[in-house]
């Protein structure tokens, strides 16, 4: 269910998509969160070999199958997973492909690095080869962060500002963030935000060295891109869906490996008191389910500040599984899901993410869900 602008100056989401271990588009990853599926999988040869040999991967996602032959050549998983998922959400309504294209369009997309398997496969080619020059040009643009935002404008005639961000889970909640700082100095019209994270041996390999592949706690690697559609609210226009307005972003930092718990605990109070709440108003919480001390860090804060009001729990993480870079994104996803399935719970409330990286990146966002 949608309702019309209020002029309250909050930005407002009116559409969103995903490719997630559910599937491609916003229906199936609604569909897999309401029956609270798993998504573990055994890992075919095509990904190569991994610390585990499981995995939370998009099925059958191949990029050439997916978006066809045309231009996709030479195309990384990453740089597939978010044209994919751009495209899911322009095409979902005859009005986001109006309002969510051309000159005032702009793109904001969290990462951690890019594809770090399109970074040590070239790296690889130019050391094994005949001459360290002897590689593939037409892939060195995947070895590059902002490939995926690059290939997506592109594709779609995002004309406005285009921006990627790196944060590790935070991520989504910094690029939500620059789309609310591109819309209110007007740089953009309409604002096309979210995250990206591929499953590959690379990363897979890189989470198991640094920590986190190793910790009991961890859910598996998962994949996917989650897009939101954020616009300006805009009461004069009937035809503008309000799925939610943006109350507050809130980041942190939490330096030389101090406990996570303080700094994500005044975000929230933070947020709270910005955005004029109270916790008795919060009908969900969905964490980033990080692992190890900071997911229990996080659980604890939100205990701490939320607790008395005992919101649902829409933490998507033990279901598609450590989404990194794009976990904010599909968290803020599994809130909007949840919002339509159950508006006599959530309409009128608030829906919080909360998110937590062992760079020291801690951070919340508040949306009042319609």
């Amino acid at each position: 269910m949608t309702t019309p602008a209020t002029d309250t100056g909050h930005p407002v989401i009116t559409a969103w998509s995903a490719v997630s271990p559910y599937g491609i588009g916003r229906d199936a990853y609604a569909a897999g969160l309401r029956e609270r599926r798993g998504t573990v999988t055994g890992l075919g040869p095509e990904h190569g070999d991994t610390p585990d040999a499981v995995g939370c991967v998009v099925p059958s996602f191949g990029v050439r199958e997916v978006l066809g032959k045309k231009g996709t050549r030479s195309m990384d998983r990453v740089t597939g997973l978010a044209v994919t998922a751009v495209g899911a959400l322009l095409d979902d309504a005859e009005r986001n492909r109006a309002v969510g294209t051309g000159e005032g369009a702009a793109f904001t997309l969290g990462t951690t690095t890019g594809s770090a398997q399109s970074m040590m496969d070239f790296t690889r080619d130019s050391l094994t080869g005949e001459q360290p020059f002897f590689v593939d040009p037409a892939r060195f643009p995947n070895t590059v962060m902002n490939c995926a935002a690059g290939q997506s404008a592109i594709w779609y005639q995002l004309k406005g500002p285009n921006a990627t961000i790196a944060g590790g889970r935070t991520a989504g909640l910094h690029a939500l963030n620059y789309a609310r700082r591109l819309l209110g100095s007007g740089r953009a019209r309409t604002v096309l935000c979210g995250a990206a994270e591929e499953f590959s041996q690379a990363r897979a390999w890189l989470e198991h060295h640094c920590g986190d592949g190793a910790d009991a706690t961890a859910p598996p690697l998962g994949e996917g891109c989650a897009m939101l559609l954020v616009e300006p609210p805009a009461p004069e226009d009937a035809g503008q869906p309000v799925l939610a307005e943006i109350l507050a972003v809130e980041l942190g930092i939490v330096l030389d490996g101090a406990d996570p718990y303080p700094a994500l605990v005044s975000c929230l109070r933070t947020a709270l008191r910005r955005a004029g709440v109270e916790p008795a108003d919060v009908a969900a919480v969905a964490r980033s389910g990080a692992p190890g001390r900071e997911g229990g860090a996080e659980t604890e804060a939100v205990q701490e500040v939320l607790g008395a009001a005992a919101p649902a729990d829409l933490t998507p993480a033990p279901l598609i599984g450590d989404t990194g870079a794009a976990a904010a994104a599909f968290q803020a996803a599994a809130l909007l899901a949840h919002a339509a399935d159950r508006p006599d719970r959530a309409a009128g409330r608030i829906g919080v993410i909360t998110s937590v990286d062992r760079t020291g990146s801690v951070g919340c966002a508040l949306l009042r869900l319609r």
